[in-house]
């Protein structure tokens, strides 16, 4: 096992509802890896990987949305592009707004990815691209301040309502950049009702990967702010101002 591998295991003690998933593109056939024996959408293989704790790879044959656009498995269809189905999904008021969507869209080159593997954290036996990550607000809030911690890293969410997956997975990997969206934003989502609403969907790139697992090591997770009721809370925070200006006078 890996350091990053091992260093993972941190996640464990943030008890999520569903697991923590890592997937890899690689562009020859995984081994010692099952294939996916169903169709589905990519953002589906997140949750199929959740519920089933066991490996598996998946090529453009078992996705059956549009998330072989962000992996480079299909081109985007001219009337999609065209904004065509948007407006007939009633997302769209016309068509042009819907086809602005597909401008720079992230996504890979065409037979740079192949397969996509996915595990989760208990069953990983690689060094994951991406890691994802599905949590409450208050998890959530602990994992990207994990990410601020020792960077000083603004929280950034990038998506859009449809092809959202292009988001979760090609654009965190392409860019380096964490990214997250909340559950029952994404219209391909809500209508495969993946997950329940108000959940956050976290992606973490690799190389995002050690700084946080370091920062959740080191970092205490809930602060004793948040357990002080509102009141105490506004008294502390006055205090602290006063003490630090007070130093500060003194030192001048």
């Amino acid at each position: 096992m890996s350091r990053v591998q091992e260093e993972l295991k941190v996640f464990q003690g943030l008890d999520f509802s569903l697991p923590p998933v890592a997937v890899k593109f690689t562009l020859s056939k995984p081994e010692g890896i099952e294939k996916l024996d169903k169709a589905m959408a990519l953002c589906e293989m997140i949750r199929e990987a959740q519920d089933r704790r066991v490996p598996f790879y998946a090529t453009r044959d078992n996705e059956n949305c549009v998330g072989s656009i962000p992996l480079g498995w299909e081109d985007i269809h001219p009337f999609a592009e065209a904004g065509l189905i948007g407006q007939r999904w009633g997302i769209f008021e016309e068509p042009r707004a819907n086809s602005r969507v597909y401008i720079d869209v992230p996504k890979f080159s065409k037979g740079v990815v192949n397969y996509v593997v996915f595990a989760t954290l208990d069953n990983l036996t690689f060094d994951p691209d991406l890691l994802f990550v599905l949590a409450s607000p208050s998890q959530a809030e602990i994992v990207l301040r994990a990410m601020t911690y020792s960077t000083g890293e603004l929280y950034e969410s990038k998506t859009a309502n449809v092809l959202a997956c292009a988001w979760l997975f090609a654009y965190p990997f392409r860019s380096g950049k964490v990214n997250f969206i909340t559950t029952g934003l994404g219209f391909g989502m809500k209508g495969r009702q993946v997950y329940p609403e108000g959940q956050v969907l976290i992606t973490i790139p690799f190389n995002w990967i050690p700084i946080i697992t370091r920062n959740l090591q080191q970092m205490q997770w809930v602060l004793p702010a948040y357990n002080l009721g509102k009141e105490k809370f506004m008294q502390a925070a006055i205090k602290l101002h006063e003490d630090l200006q007070r130093e500060m006078e003194q030192n001048a």
